[in-house]
């Protein structure tokens, strides 16, 4: 019987993976791909700090963010640049692999192309049931499968109850430049469309995407229709778009007896803007941190589990609660309104608040000071109250 078994291989569950098998533990991890990193899910810009912190080597950044440029509905432009480099974008193959490498000389076995189809609580452990292949019985499951929420529902973990549909292609482009990001109506309800630079050895490349409510696809081609021409996308390299339902907030409960959920299957992403890799591998260290002693002690109930929950809560929590109670606000707004707060922050005082308080990974703070400051706090709080 294996100790643990690790299901979806990307960096949450890798990351889970190596801690358990360098405390002692046989570690097997399940991925449904074929090949680890494969498909690319996420818009892949990954926090500067993140790579010392998790011991993650640097050979998967292709380049690095600093300008971030904002329009609003009407074409209103606001711009940042940090003081600092805080953000680069990765090549999630490489990224995911290398830390895949991480995990099999920790000892973690790995098991590609397995699609687990579902797990079941047996008095010995739990049973995990994979197409085409005799059952695998582990003590102890970590379930790390992205947004996908079968496995979740049958342990009555859930859903997470806010959610939008995104879109994303990276494709070449004739030029590189800054982040854009774009709001309105008729762009991206609800949500937000961007373009990221991407710089590889083939030439320059823009990573083209969408979070909204509805059709994610035909916003997204009404979008690259709109950025094209500005950015040198050959029409040609338009094809199908990952898409994907999109988690903004957490499962109701993210633990059961033998069971601990980490990353995206948790919804544990960023309320505000949906990227998943940092709050992906805190929370995989924290399930780890929890899983080490319960393995030991044979303790694997609902209960002592549930100290999961209560660690990314002390982590994670501030910082969810601030990001989706703006979220909640935005998705709100209509299109003069969202006008009328980058005019604010063109004229305003706001930008000064940003320059103080932005942090890449932690919005919490900028997110207070929105709501204390008297002009902002009336246009995103008017819409709540005339709802």
């Amino acid at each position: 019987m294996l100790d643990v078994a690790v299901i979806g291989g990307g960096p949450g569950g890798l990351h889970a993976g190596i801690l358990l098998a360098k405390a002692g533990f046989r570690v097997t991890l399940f991925e449904e791909h074929d090949e680890v990193g494969r498909p690319v899910h996420c818009t892949g810009v990954l926090t500067d700090d993140a790579f010392e912190e998790f011991g993650l080597t640097r050979a998967s950044v292709l380049n690095t963010l600093s300008t971030a440029r904002f329009f609003s509905p009407a074409g209103f432009e606001v711009s940042y640049t940090t003081p600092s480099i805080e953000a680069h974008v990765v090549d999630r193959r490489m990224l995911d692999q290398t830390i895949a490498q991480r995990a099999i000389l920790a000892g973690v076995e790995m098991r590609v192309g397995r699609r687990v189809r579902n797990v079941e609580e047996t008095p010995r452990g739990m049973r995990v049931d994979i197409d085409g292949e005799e059952p695998v019985h582990a003590r102890a499951v970590v379930l790390a499968c992205g947004a996908s929420y079968g496995l979740q529902r049958r342990f009555g973990l859930g859903m997470p109850p806010v959610a939008l549909n995104s879109a994303q292609l990276e494709v070449p482009a004739s030029r590189g430049g800054d982040v854009e990001v774009y709001f309105g109506g008729d762009v991206a309800p609800g949500g937000f469309a961007w373009t990221v630079p991407v710089t590889r050895a083939a030439g320059s490349f823009v990573r083209v995407g969408l979070m909204c409510e509805g059709d994610a696809l035909t916003f997204f081609h009404q979008f690259v229709g709109r950025v094209g021409r500005s950015w040198g996308i050959p029409p040609e390299a338009i094809t199908e778009p990952r898409r994907r339902f999109l988690p903004l907030s957490t499962l109701p409960r993210t633990f059961a007896s033998r069971l601990l959920v980490v990353g995206d299957a948790a919804g544990l992403v960023k309320p505000t803007t949906g990227g998943g890799i940092y709050y992906s591998l805190v929370s995989a260290a924290l399930a780890a941190e929890t899983l080490i002693p319960a393995l030991r002690n044979d303790q694997l109930d609902a209960d002592t589990l549930a100290a999961y929950q209560q660690r990314w809560r002390r982590r994670l929590g501030p910082e969810l609660q601030a990001q989706l109670a703006l979220r909640m606000l935005a998705q709100r707004l209509t299109d003069p309104e969202i006008d009328s707060l980058f005019d604010l922050a063109r004229t305003n005082g706001v930008m000064p608040l940003v320059r103080r308080t932005a942090k890449f990974n932690q919005h919490r703070h900028l997110i207070t000071e929105l709501f204390r400051h008297a002009p902002a706090r009336r246009l995103l709080f008017r819409r709540l109250v005339t709802a």
